[in-house]
């Protein structure tokens, strides 16, 4: 097993990264700015310097053809289940060191991280050779997270088609999954756009 360190500069996000990420995206700064807030608040690191993660117990169980159901089902289940997050922040470390001592790789691309929540099944899409060189990213900084955001909305044409046209509905499909409406994941992304348009007034 790769020793993996998840402290290290958490350096923040300046202003300038969003006009640059938009305009390499060909998009509305604060289209960049409403993703960002709604996937993290707008910070992507937790107060003790580890980037923000959410584990999910139904990708890791799908990396691993369900080899650890039984034994681990808070960590490894073939059906999302809302309850298995338990609480945000430090305790979703502590399902991932659980499911690293059982299949390193898989778990580290079964939780999403940082500002813009990407799943580490996406390393390759974001740019990335491999799981660790993404969570080595992770860990620097925010503007290793807008980079990684940027690379995984070019490599799919109908996302940036979205984030340029902001049709929410769509982008909220394709980057949170069919059940986007439950969650009003693309209403929240246009009350946070309009939010960032009236604070760049």
């Amino acid at each position: 097993m790769t020793d993996i360190t998840f402290t290290g500069p958490a350096t923040k996000l300046d202003p300038d990264d969003i006009a640059r990420a938009a305009q390499t995206l060909g998009c509305d700064p604060a289209a960049v700015a409403a993703v960002c807030h709604v996937e993290s608040s707008g910070g992507g690191f937790l107060p003790d310097g580890r980037p923000k993660i959410l584990f999910e117990a139904q990708t890791f169980h799908r990396l691993t053809m369900s080899r650890w159901d039984s034994a681990y089902p808070g960590i490894s289940s073939p059906h999302w289940d809302r309850s298995l997050y338990g609480a945000p922040g430090g305790h979703q470390y502590d399902r991932l060191a659980s499911a690293m001592q059982l299949d390193q790789s898989a778990a580290l691309q079964s939780a999403s991280w940082g500002l813009f929540q990407i799943m580490g099944t996406n390393y390759g899409r974001c740019g990335f050779v491999s799981i660790e060189a993404f969570v080595d990213a992770m860990v620097a900084g925010e503007g290793e997270h807008l980079d990684a955001f940027v690379g995984f909305i070019r490599s799919d044409t109908r996302l940036l088609a979205a984030i340029q046209g902001q049709d929410w509905p769509t982008f909220a499909r394709l980057y949170n999954g069919p059940a986007y409406a439950e969650n009003q994941y693309d209403t929240k992304l246009a009350a946070a756009f309009d939010a960032a348009h009236s604070l760049e007034a």
